[in-house]
């Protein structure tokens, strides 16, 4: 991973740039489950939350969306889109260990949504992160969660089929 990693508060001018990198990681996720997204689901997700929003830049390039709700002690990790281009290279390892650090110096705990067939699922579980949730297309992951549950959860992870 290059070391000219940064984070700058994304602004309306983003908003193109962000539209694009959704489509462009978030589509091949939607066809594996064989799901459209509706027209307006890309726009409506990038302004989720937009205040929470960060441009992930890369030698001075922008190369993705990390956007962190840390409301209290209950933050969650609303997006993460990083360019196909830079996807496997550790960057999301790096953005999400860092996350981590500091929910757990802020005694925070970590949620997010995953849909079922996007392969960072692996690195969230890898990561720490537990399913507590099933939903139609998504599961529910949380950090920090009960240690009797987890080993559940694990368990059920274990035996669900591969990813």
């Amino acid at each position: 991973m290059a070391s000219d990693l940064s984070l700058r508060t994304a602004t309306e001018d983003d908003i193109p740039i962000l539209l694009e990198l959704w489509r462009d990681t978030m589509s091949p996720n939607f066809s594996a489950l064989g799901i459209l997204p509706l027209e307006e689901q890309p726009l409506r997700r990038i302004l989720m939350r937009f205040e929470c929003a960060e441009l992930v830049i890369l030698d001075e390039n922008p190369i993705g969306l990390f956007k962190v709700a840390r409301d209290g002690r209950e933050w969650k990790l609303i997006q993460i889109l990083l360019s196909p281009t830079v996807q496997g290279k550790g960057i999301g390892t790096h953005l999400i260990a860092n996350l981590i650090g500091e929910a757990k110096s802020s005694g925070a705990s970590l949620s997010l949504s995953v849909l079922k067939q996007n392969p960072a699922l692996k690195l969230y579980l890898r990561l720490g992160f537990v399913i507590t949730g099933e939903e139609e297309h998504a599961l529910n992951l949380h950090l920090g969660a009960n240690p009797a549950v987890e080993g559940t959860l694990r368990d059920k992870a274990a035996h669900r089929p591969s990813l």
